[in-house]
């Protein structure tokens, strides 16, 4: 096996490790909190399925940028919330219950929206673009959904031994995910390096920065959602938008390290957003705090 398959696949394992201490601490009305509130699901939707595409369809028509960086931004836009996405979201302020029924809610939209919305973009686009819906939905299974449900059912039977063990399997698909990433982040650098100083640093930039405003836009009355909608609508499952532009690129070796190099734009704006903190929790601190 190469040894990027390799990566790639412990990758994975370490995504479903991260997934895997969610569900531990989670419960059944917490995945399925946006399918009871049909309002804030169809708000999420259009923000992060809607918008987030049709934008990425007007950079890839209307900008001269390299190809692989269309590539990337179409391929992340039609991507689910990344796996690793709820301990920032619910760090930042969000609630516990719409932040993962907001992961769970996307991964399962995602086996029908990714081939659909990939065809609308082929046809309007005239560039082949696929994603079968039966290797989405593995890729969703394997790294959201599997691990989620197999968290929340051992928390039902022992729940002790969920919340004993939740945050050391949590700490170590961490470790992994660190350890893995950083061979791929170097052995990209160069390539990743090559695309900056052609306008597609730049583009990634408020690409980001319009899902933040379109999420927060979309996330509702209450803060804490529009806060986690807006951190959602920025960033993406690397799995499958690896996936994507890999399987209908093969020979654009460049498209992978776009998407790479767009997460960390979009993980950096992730990173200085979450530590904002309401106007509202401003004025409730003390001298005390503020001081702190």
């Amino acid at each position: 096996m190469p040894l990027t398959e390799i990566i790639l696949f412990v990758l994975r394992i370490s995504i479903a490790l991260n997934v895997l201490s969610l569900g531990l601490r989670a419960t059944v009305a917490d995945a399925t909190c946006l399918f009871r509130r049909p309002d804030q699901l169809v708000r999420a939707f259009l923000s992060m399925n809607v918008l987030m595409p049709l934008l990425a369809m007007i950079i890839a028509i209307g900008f001269d940028l390299h190809p692989a960086v269309k590539i990337a931004l179409v391929a992340l836009s039609v991507s689910p919330v990344p796996p690793i996405f709820p301990r920032t979201a619910i760090k930042a302020g969000g609630k516990h219950d719409y932040t993962i029924g907001l992961l769970v809610g996307a991964a399962i939209l995602a086996i029908v929206v990714v081939p659909i919305t990939l065809q609308i973009f082929q046809r309007i686009i005239g560039i082949p673009l696929r994603e079968p819906a039966r290797e989405v939905a593995v890729l969703v299974f394997t790294t959201i959904l599997g691990p989620i449900l197999l968290g929340i059912v051992l928390r039902a039977i022992i729940p002790a031994w969920a919340e004993r063990f939740a945050k050391p399997v949590g700490v170590l698909g961490a470790a992994i995910l660190v350890l893995c990433a950083i061979p791929v982040i170097l052995g990209s650098a160069k390539s990743m390096y090559s695309l900056i100083g052609d306008g597609s640093l730049l583009a990634m930039t408020l690409f980001a920065v319009a899902g933040l405003v379109i999420g927060h836009f979309f996330g509702g009355p209450e803060y804490g959602n529009r806060r986690v909608l807006s951190l959602a609508t920025a960033t993406r499952h690397p799995g499958i938008a690896v996936a994507i532009a890999h399987a209908n690129f093969p020979d654009e070796k460049l498209a992978v390290p776009a998407a790479f190099l767009y997460l960390i734009i979009a993980g950096i704006l992730i990173t200085l957003v979450s530590r904002l903190k309401p106007n509202a929790e401003i004025a409730s601190e003390t001298p005390s705090q503020k001081a702190a």
